[in-house]
């Protein structure tokens, strides 16, 4: 599983002009299945991007999580992530899961986080959709289960 995380003042996502999700401060993740993925990788990823610190405390270093700070997690899918560009100029998506198991992990990755305390909000599964953010530094992180 593979995870492009920014830090957000806020952000929405809408399908069809119509706001499906939408957060203020706290973390918009795109979020990536691979064929290989399992709910262990769910797993390590909800729990890591919970407790990540990269958000602000009273001296202004990155040391509270976003449970720390009770901010929100729009999770929204993206199969692009497993993009292979290395052949050719058109890329490849061997390597990403396909729909059904995709979204499956997709909404245990999404109940996990929400299990452990994180206000999730969420696209639409394979529905085209406009994102919305603020970035807030800019802080952008990769993250991967494997």
């Amino acid at each position: 599983m593979r995870a492009v995380i920014q830090r957000v003042k806020e952000s929405s996502v809408s399908v069809g002009g119509e706001i499906a999700g939408k957060i203020g401060p706290g973390v918009m993740v795109l979020l990536g299945v691979a064929e290989s993925d399992e709910h262990k990788d769910a797993d390590y990823l909800a729990d890591k991007i919970a407790h990540l610190r990269i958000f602000a405390d009273e001296n202004g270093k990155m040391n509270r999580s976003l449970l720390d700070t009770r901010g929100g997690m729009l999770v929204v899918s993206q199969f692009t992530l497993y993009g292979d560009c290395r052949k050719g100029r058109r890329p490849s998506f061997v390597h990403a899961a396909g729909p059904e198991k995709a979204e499956s992990l997709y909404e245990y990755f999404v109940g996990k986080a929400g299990k452990l305390g994180v206000p999730v909000e969420t696209g639409v599964f394979r529905a085209m959709m406009d994102v919305h953010l603020i970035n807030d530094g800019p802080v952008t992180l990769i993250l991967e289960s494997k």
